[in-house]
């Protein structure tokens, strides 16, 4: 792929993904992470795979930046979701 196919889809990936972000309500934040968090691993697997195609330096770089950025989303994702379901299972915080 061409340096300007990448860019393109670098970029139109993060406005939808700030839009779509952004338009969550906050109490629904939570419940909504584990589907967020099935996102971002497809995200994670087309990372993966602009990463290993070795097509240009700049893609390879690229790629490995959004394999991070995604593995620490997934991640954080998860341990967030895993605290907030500990707090409901104690009844909440008092």
């Amino acid at each position: 792929m061409s340096l300007i196919t990448n860019l393109t889809f670098f970029v139109l990936a993060a406005f939808l993904g700030y839009e779509v972000i952004t338009k969550i309500p906050t109490n629904l934040h939570t419940p909504l992470m584990s589907g967020a968090n099935a996102i971002t691993g497809i995200t994670l697997v087309g990372a993966v795979a602009i990463a290993g195609s070795g097509s240009t330096t700049l893609a390879t770089v690229l790629g490995f930046v959004a394999v991070v950025m995604a593995t620490v989303n997934v991640v954080g994702g998860y341990l967030i979701t895993h605290i907030m379901l500990e707090d409901f299972r104690q009844g909440g915080s008092n």
